[in-house]
Parts: structure tokens; C-alpha cells; sequence
């Protein structure tokens, strides 16, 4: 693996493991005895979404799941033709390219469901939709009562095709199970009423990665899996099963050292003096590449030890005290997220650190961060 990515001038990169990726596929999809949807929204939860959809799909997932229809188009253009459905909002304006590269998409209204039918009838063509209820979640979708009459109205509109039904939890990943038992009793008693009404559709889903590990009886006839795909914890409830390996890992390398005197201050505002003479190591990356300014991240490895970031974070560089580290040059590699000897920074770890969920922290990885597949 070359130690500057192609184009980026740069030894900084997120290294993909796509064995992992796989892995994860098969043993989520064994677990829930169901089909998995690969969720690969915000590029692959930051780990590309083109090299973790591929990884996914020879895993065994037989869907993928995005946030928007531009999203959908990337992996179409990248040769990815499995059932895709948009989990976000759809405009009617989308209406023509989701006919022509077959992308499912999500109903939240009815409204907007008949000027995307009048769309693609006008073009001759069919749109397969899944419509939305919201059981507790408060964020998109029609309300339970009106579930019943929007699934009518949807299969009355000759440019639809209705595919799917599906709800999504907000607190699976919780230890106390209630609003999950509650959003789970209203989206059954959905599912039996249209049942009744011969209105029942091929897929039916509910599970998110936390219900999925969590709660059998969510599972439906299809399960949605994102951050468990990565083998990233759905929550600090809700560990990862031992199972799931983690696929990324984040490094650079040391591009100068320098010894400075006890009262120097390092990058801006000076807010960190040596206390010491200090060795301090400079990486090229900041914080326009995922690394949180305030909260900051704060340490790396580097010759299989830990070594504390030390003054702000500035936008392309951050700077290591390597004092205790005395063979530390020019050129070693330093990992931020993952392995190194016997030491491992856990994205878990690093959300802690900074106030947050790992869901942001790999989602906020910088666009001119290459992905590598490893």
C-alpha cells in the first residue's frame, strides 16, 4: 500500500476493511434469518459508501439503504444495480431518474407521493415506494391511524408501486425497552390491518442495527443494518456482538519532528506550554478531516504506544508530544482510529472523548481523506 494516496500529495487515509465488511453482512444476516439491507447513507457511515456497499452485497445483503436519491445514483453509476431504497425525503422532481435506475423511495406523505406518481406515469413508468409510519420516532411518516388509507391511496396511483412498509424505532438501542415495545405494538397492529385489507405489501420492515441484535420479533420480512455493519457499537447500551469486527482505521504519518524548550507554546492561541523540553511531532491532518477542534481527540499511536495531542487542532495539522517516545522520526506511521502493536484507539473510545455518539465521528471523516480498501 503506497504510503501517499494517489492525488492527495498527503499520507493521510482511511484504511477500509472490506473482509470485515463482509464478514459483518453474513453474520447479521445469518442472525436475523432475514434480508439485510446494507445502510451505506452518509458515504458508508464515512467508509465510503461504493467500497462498503460492494463488501456488503459479497457479505450476502441483498438491499441497500441510502438517505437520498443522489446517493442512490452514485451506486448506479458505480455498477451496483441490487434493490435500493431511499430512506429520505423524495421530491417529485426525482420521479424520472428513479424510474429509469429502478430506486425505491420513501412515502412520507401522501401529498408528495401523488405529484411523484404523476411524474412517472407522464413518462410511461412505475415508481416502487415504501411508505413510512411514524409509531414514536416524531420525525417522518403518517401517523398509524392514517397508515390503512394512505396505502389505498398509494396503490390507486397508476405511477406507483407500492413495495414496502416500514417504521423506524428511536430508542432501540436503549436498555429500558418500553417506547421500543410501544412503537413495536403500533406498527403490528398497522401490519394486521392492512393485512385484513389485502393492502399487506412484499417487504415489511422496522429493524434498525440495535433492533436487529436486540429485538426478534421486529424483524419483519427485512432488516435495515448501518452502524452494526461496521462493527461499531449501536450504543454504549448496546454493545456490538464479539461477532462483528470493526472495518476502519484512520492514520497518517509523522511529517516533522522538533525538540522546543520548557515554555514554548504550541499551534494556535497557545493555550499548551512545555512544561519540559519537549519533542513534538507534527501530522498532517485537522480538523477539515473529521478531528473535533473543541471537544478535541486527544491521542494517537504512534511506535505502538500512546502520545497525547498537545495545542489546538488546526484545520490541516495536529501536533503529538513524542518526549517519551525518543525514537520517534519522520515517517512512522501514527494511527488515530484502530491497531498498533498492543494498543488500539476504539471509535467508541474516541466518541467519549469528544461528547459524542461513534455515528458522527466516522460520518464526519473529510471528503479529501481517500478511502482505501485494506
Amino acid at each position: 500500500m503506497s504510503a501517499v494516496p494517489s492525488g492527495q500529495g498527503r499520507p493521510t487515509e482511511a484504511r477500509i476493511d472490506l473482509g470485515a465488511l463482509r464478514h459483518n453482512a453474513a453474520a447479521l444476516a445469518a442472525r436475523a434469518g432475514v434480508p439485510l439491507m446494507a445502510v451505506v447513507k452518509a458515504n458508508g457511515y464515512g467508509h465510503g459508501a461504493v467500497l462498503a456497499a460492494k463488501a456488503a452485497l459479497a457479505g450476502g445483503a441483498r438491499w441497500l439503504g441510502v438517505a437520498t436519491a443522489g446517493e442512490a445514483l452514485q451506486l448506479r453509476a458505480a455498477g451496483l444495480h441490487a434493490p435500493t431504497l431511499v430512506l429520505g425525503w423524495c421530491e417529485a422532481d426525482n420521479a424520472a431518474a428513479l424510474v429509469e435506475h429502478d430506486i425505491a423511495c420513501t412515502i412520507a406523505e401522501v401529498g408528495i407521493a401523488e405529484g411523484l406518481a404523476a411524474r412517472a406515469a407522464a413518462q410511461g413508468g412505475r415508481v416502487a415506494v415504501h411508505l413510512k409510519v411514524d409509531t414514536g420516532m416524531n420525525r417522518l411518516g403518517v401517523r398509524p391511524e392514517d397508515a390503512l388509507d394512505a396505502l389505498q391511496r398509494l396503490r390507486a396511483l397508476p405511477g406507483l408501486r407500492l413495495e414496502g412498509l416500514y417504521t423506524h424505532f428511536a430508542t432501540a438501542d436503549a436498555a429500558d425497552e418500553r417506547d421500543t415495545r410501544a412503537q413495536l405494538a403500533a406498527f403490528n397492529a398497522v401490519v394486521a390491518a392492512t393485512a385484513a385489507a389485502g393492502l399487506r405489501p412484499t417487504w415489511v420492515h422496522a429493524s434498525n442495527s440495535a433492533a436487529t441484535l436486540r429485538h426478534p420479533a421486529a424483524r419483519f420480512d427485512l432488516v435495515r443494518c448501518g452502524i452494526a455493519l461496521y462493527g461499531i457499537d449501536p450504543d454504549v447500551e448496546t454493545p456490538a456482538p464479539p461477532e462483528l469486527r470493526p472495518a476502519l482505521s484512520l492514520v497518517t504519518r509523522v511529517t516533522q519532528v522538533k525538540t522546543i524548550p520548557a515554555g514554548a507554546a504550541v499551534s494556535y492561541g497557545g493555550r499548551w506550554r512545555a512544561t519540559r523540553p519537549s519533542r513534538i511531532a507534527t501530522l498532517p491532518i485537522g480538523y477539515a478531516d473529521g478531528l473535533r477542534r473543541v471537544p478535541a481527540w486527544r491521542e494517537v499511536l504512534l511506535r505502538g504506544r500512546r502520545a497525547p495531542i498537545v495545542g489546538r487542532i488546526c484545520m490541516d495539522y495536529c501536533m503529538v508530544d513524542v518526549t517519551e517516545l525518543p525514537d520517534a522520526q519522520t515517517g512512522d506511521e501514527v494511527v488515530l482510529l484502530g491497531s498498533q502493536g498492543n494498543e488500539r484507539i476504539r471509535i467508541e473510545d474516541v466518541a467519549g472523548w469528544l461528547g459524542t455518539i461513534p455515528y458522527e465521528v466516522a460520518c464526519a471523516l473529510g471528503g479529501r481523506v481517500p478511502r482505501v480498501a485494506a
